[in-house]
């Protein structure tokens, strides 16, 4: 079975700001880039947008999917088993909690194995994300991250 190598990125103008994340898949001959914009969020959540985004786009199930970022926030999560702890304690205490529990929705429907590569280091594919997701984060047409604003509400009613 060939492997699937995606890249991710997320960025934040201002954190929280106007944000985005940028996809790169591939696998054989094929290559598929993916972005979108948001008008509020946080860096954290567009890294981790990024990753479910990809995953869900998969359309065969048990792939073997290799994923490169440059979120140690992401990549040490789940490696490190972080996240699986958090969810036995209902993520008590934890951000981006409506992200996570998506997140483990569809990562337990294919084989991750998750890469942090450092980030503006020149690797051509993690720049390309960041270009896409900064491309997105200043669009025209940004969308609203209800998880974030949701969690994140202000007002008296």
């Amino acid at each position: 079975m060939a492997v699937i190598t995606i890249y991710t990125d997320g960025a934040a103008k201002g954190n929280p700001g106007n944000g985005g994340y940028g996809v790169v898949m591939m696998s054989g001959q094929h290559k598929k880039e993916i972005a979108e914009g948001f008008r509020l969020t946080t860096n954290n959540r567009m890294e981790l947008l990024s990753v479910i985004v990809a995953l869900e786009t998969i359309k065969t199930e048990n792939a073997h999917v290799e994923i490169f970022s440059d979120s140690k926030y992401v990549v040490d999560s789940v490696e490190k088993k972080w996240v699986f702890g958090w969810q036995k304690k209902g993520f008590k205490g934890k951000k981006n909690i409506d992200l996570w529990q998506r997140f483990l929705k569809v990562y337990p429907k294919h084989q991750v194995k998750f890469n942090w590569v450092k980030g503006h280091a020149g690797n051509v594919y993690n720049e390309r994300c960041d270009e896409l997701a900064v491309q997105a984060a200043e669009s025209d047409n940004l969308l609203i991250d209800e998880g974030y604003e949701k969690e994140n509400a202000t007002g008296l009613f």
